[in-house]
């Protein structure tokens, strides 16, 4: 373990070029293109890595394209719920694909498309309505759903469009992907001969130690024979950077109140760890126990912050913990860093690489000025 000052985020080489080369080594054998989605990793300082894979990015803001364009070298494939007359020349430049929200925005700005000195392929964003996601904040395809074309709102397919896109899992499996894909050919397959690709978007969780890559790749497989016109695109975000990076923290106080004892720690679910609280879930904590185990030293671990709720549940060790303790949580690589704030102007955890040689390289500290500069 590295003898950094907590807190800080650490990512790990072997762990990424392991994700990697999973990753690519489906888009392979399937014959399929996989693009890393910033929505769940924006740490392009690790990018140099990804760019040894030739991976290719997606963006929905023209911050992430622009990342996109100077940190992986490459044009992005960009998906944006609504274009602006201020934004839509600049997606143009930057971008190889560019995914509309809604018929009525690509007729809005088709005009400008066509008119751009380079070709740039221009998709439909659909919507099959087939919900396998069980939190609904993360649900695209739920009723009142803002994304996407439904197929009973699409008589006919607009001249221009080359392509579809959906977006219908979050962390799932290739089997809820090949309800989707039913759900996708039965409501739209009559479009499909008329297409040049179709990005399925992403939370296509194969990294994950239970997917099942075998059945994924045979789906595709069969997908891509079905409709061998297509060029088939996956982007997803949580499966490159999965179990690739830890938060460590460290217990600053232990109070106790109506019998419940709360560490405090150095770090805040609600700066450094949001999706704990958003999605919700608990994270794990390589010190404590397993399970909570009320026979043993049980706590309630605190942010410090000055939000009450700054706490997700129990855990258990096998001893007391003491003040300057050292704690880990586990996989606060994808979808964390990119959400992280200042509130209460909270220290922010610096960012560390562990290279493959086991070297330990500062990527960032962070200081008032950029807490103060956030308001400047």
């Amino acid at each position: 373990m590295t003898q950094l000052p907590t807190p800080y985020y650490i990512v790990y080489e072997d762990k990424l070029r392991r994700n990697l080369d999973l990753i690519t080594s489906v888009a392979r054998e399937a014959g399929v293109k996989i693009i890393m989605a910033f929505k769940a990793n924006a740490l392009w300082k690790t990018f140099p890595i990804f760019r040894e894979y030739g991976i290719a990015s997606t963006a929905s803001s023209v911050n992430e394209m622009l990342l996109a364009n100077d940190e992986l070298h490459c044009k992005a494939h960009t998906y944006c719920p609504a274009y602006t007359p201020a934004t839509i020349k600049q997606y143009i430049e930057g971008s190889s694909h560019i995914t509309f929200n809604s018929v009525a925005q690509y007729e809005r700005f088709k005009a400008v498309v066509e008119a751009a000195p380079s070709h740039v392929s221009c998709g439909l964003r659909i919507n099959p309505m087939c919900s396998v996601i069980e939190t609904d904040i993360y649900n695209p395809c739920c009723p009142g759903s803002r994304f996407g074309v439904t197929a009973d709102a699409l008589q006919s397919l607009p001249p221009g469009i080359e392509g579809f896109h959906f977006h219908a899992l979050c962390e799932s499996t290739s089997h809820d992907l090949e309800k989707v894909l039913d759900a996708v050919e039965e409501q739209f397959g009559k479009f499909l001969p008329q297409l040049k690709w179709i990005n399925m978007g992403g939370g296509h969780l194969m990294t994950r130690k239970d997917y099942d890559t075998r059945h994924l790749i045979a789906l595709l497989k069969a997908f891509k024979k079905r409709h061998p016109n297509l060029e088939v695109i996956l982007e997803p975000g949580s499966a490159f950077c999965w179990q690739t990076g830890d938060l460590e923290a460290s217990v600053v106080d232990v109070v106790e109140n109506s019998g419940i004892k709360t560490a405090i720690v150095d770090v805040s679910f609600a700066d450094h760890m949001p999706d704990c609280l958003e999605m919700p879930y608990k994270p794990v904590v390589s010190q404590a126990l397993p399970q909570v185990d009320p026979s043993k030293p049980t706590y309630r671990i605190g942010g410090n912050s000055c939000l009450s709720g700054d706490y997700v549940g129990d855990w258990s060790f096998d001893h007391e913990l003491r003040i300057g303790e050292h704690l880990t949580f586990e996989d606060m690589n994808h979808y964390t860093t990119v959400k992280t704030n200042m509130f209460n102007g909270l220290q922010h955890p610096a960012l560390a690489l562990q290279h493959s040689d086991g070297s330990v390289e500062v990527l960032r500290r962070f200081t008032y000025a950029d807490y103060k500069s956030r308001m400047d």
